[in-house]
């Protein structure tokens, strides 16, 4: 068996040949975020969370995900499940992902557009979150919202002033959403 000069799997790291090789790939951004997301897809399978789920979208985007989440038990989301979207930027995991709500959802801490007012989502984001804690993040929201900090001040209000109203409010928001 004859093995030519250009033979890939027998060129050294350091070599010219690797160098040629190395230089057709993405850059090391694209590679490391690839690489740590196919980590966290494998997590997600082998370990999964109660009530929150994320797979890339059917498009084969890495980059792109869609997740869903349980509502928490006694709290006025309990029974409902939302769909969210996850966009990652080139250089995941040091920058956070783009998340929102697709589900139309009625929340002190998410606009009507399904933007998310969460810290970790932005100034205090750090590479050690993943998608897994993000999700639990989100759900620990639906029943302890930061009315300090709301996107949605009826919200935000009805919540602290009248539960029977803002599950009232909840309830007529919600409807489920064909996956996309």
């Amino acid at each position: 068996m004859e093995f030519s000069q250009g033979d890939s799997q027998n060129s050294a790291p350091g070599s010219v040949q690797a160098a040629k090789l190395n230089g057709s790939r993405k850059g090391p951004d694209s590679q490391s975020t690839t690489k740590r997301l196919q980590t966290e897809l494998m997590q997600l399978m082998t370990s999964p969370a109660p009530g929150v789920s994320a797979f890339p979208s059917s498009d084969g985007n890495l980059l792109s995900w869609t997740a869903t989440i349980e509502g928490p038990d006694d709290t006025p989301y309990t029974g409902l499940t939302f769909k969210l979207s996850f966009a990652f930027p080139s250089n995941y995991p040091y920058s956070p992902p783009t998340v929102l709500f697709k589900t139309p959802i009625y929340h002190p801490n998410v606009d009507f557009s399904g933007r998310i007012c969460l810290d970790i989502l932005k100034d205090k984001w750090t590479a050690a979150y993943n998608i897994q804690t993000i999700l639990l993040s989100l759900q620990s929201l639906l029943g302890e919202p930061n009315n300090s900090s709301p996107l949605n001040g009826e919200a935000a209000e009805l919540w602290d002033t009248n539960p029977e109203e803002f599950q009232k409010k909840v309830t007529g928001r919600h409807r489920d959403i064909e996956d996309e």
